[in-house]
């Protein structure tokens, strides 16, 4: 998918969904094993294998049956059950 001035409309949520993780691509790639030319071309819109989604998916801290939030090709708000978790407050929590 392209943009009027030839520039890639992404048809995934991956930098979204990185972004409200406050993560960098380079700690995602780093997370999933993964270069990250490979994290830049896959948020620009560029088909992936299948394995290389399950591995951004485990990197994001989701599960595989969340790939239709991350994958689609439609975009828009990120559901509040998908949002970050702040691991130091659940931790005081459980004191």
């Amino acid at each position: 998918m392209q943009a009027a001035g030839g520039e890639r409309v992404p048809s995934n949520n991956v930098q979204r969904f990185r972004e409200a993780q406050m993560m960098s691509k380079a700690e995602l790639a780093r997370k999933a094993g993964l270069s990250t030319l490979t994290i830049d071309r896959i948020e620009a819109g560029r088909p992936c294998r299948l394995d290389t989604k399950r591995k951004i998916l485990l990197a994001l801290g989701l599960k595989v049956s969340d790939k239709d939030k991350v994958f689609s090709s439609t975009s828009g708000p990120i559901p509040a059950a998908m949002a970050p978790v702040d691991l130091e407050s659940t931790e005081d929590a459980r004191r």
